[in-house]
């Protein structure tokens, strides 16, 4: 007999303001217990440092977190000149420090430019990237170093927002994997002084926007659950980017089998994945097999056999 899962069947999107000093699992199990929701899960880490949106996928929305891991981001980070820590952050251990030269916006601006485009970046050893199983700042933590192969990354652009001769502000937009530690310390070794950063935000993923975010303290305040549920997003915007699909009451019955079915697939080609509608209510995900067949890709959980 299968275990009950604990807790309330909860479906949404909630873009939390992830607060400093709390990692992104802890925050995660915050909001899935102020939900009271069976399951949870975020759709990228942010380190405890940073501040911002976190996107908190509940219920039957895990099903579609992995379409967010893909997205580009946007952040603003403060990147402190002349000195260097082994995290790349205002939390580590100070490593170096030189002096920091004479340096104007213009300087600054032009070691910009060549950070902006398809850059190759190596992962910081502080990182949750794994070796051999084990995550790297395990490794770091043991004192140990492995050697990482540069990765290709986009910065679409790196805005230049103050400057006070030691400091800078930064609205950085990037691809996945990009990560703002590493930029803030490879613009400072161009700089000639090294550099790490003390603040880092997150505006945005793929097509969410920080205006939209809660705050722990602002959802803990609403009244009680229908209050909470009713500020939750719709399982599909985080699939919102993909083509639609609507199905008849046999297509439904078919699809919830495992079967394909035929539809009218449009300029859709073969690999191609949909969102399947039923009744004007999202009921998942399918790829297109063939010319007007469509098989289930990731159904909800609530699609019927009828």
């Amino acid at each position: 007999m299968a275990r009950q899962r604990r807790g309330l069947p909860v479906n949404g999107v909630l873009l939390l303001d992830k607060p400093k000093g709390l990692s992104s699992n802890h925050a995660l199990q915050r909001v899935r217990r102020l939900f009271q929701a069976q399951k949870a899960g975020h759709t990228g880490t942010l380190d405890p440092m940073a501040t911002g949106l976190l996107p908190i996928c509940l219920g039957e929305a895990t099903k579609f977190s992995s379409h967010l891991l893909e997205a580009d981001k946007v952040y603003r980070t403060r990147v402190e000149l002349g000195v260097m820590t082994d995290t790349g952050d205002a939390e580590g251990r100070i490593i170096a420090q030189h002096d920091v030269p004479n340096l104007t916006i213009d300087d600054v601006e032009a070691v910009l430019t060549r950070f902006r485009g398809e850059i190759d970046q190596v992962p910081p050893m502080y990182s949750a990237l794994k070796h051999q199983g084990k995550k790297l700042y395990e490794l770091a933590r043991e004192g140990k170093h492995v050697e990482r192969a540069a990765r290709r990354v986009s910065v679409y652009d790196a805005r230049l927002l103050s400057f006070d001769g030691t400091a800078f502000e930064l609205e950085v937009s990037c691809s996945k994997g990009t990560y703002i530690r590493t930029l803030a310390e490879d613009i400072g070794q161009a700089l000639g002084c090294g550099a790490h950063i003390s603040q880092l935000r997150r505006l945005k993923t793929g097509p969410f926007l920080a205006d939209a975010m809660w705050t722990l303290e602002a959802l803990e305040a609403l009244a009680d659950q229908a209050a909470l549920e009713a500020e939750l997003m719709p399982v599909d915007v985080l699939v919102n980017h993909l083509p639609s699909l609507t199905v008849d009451d046999i297509a439904h019955s078919r699809l919830a089998y495992g079967q394909p079915v035929t539809l009218e697939t449009g300029a859709l080609g073969p690999d191609d994945v949909a969102r399947l509608y039923y009744a004007e209510t999202f009921i998942g995900l399918g790829v297109v097999k063939g010319a007007q067949e469509v098989a289930p890709k990731r159904l909800l959980s609530t699609v019927a056999i009828s």
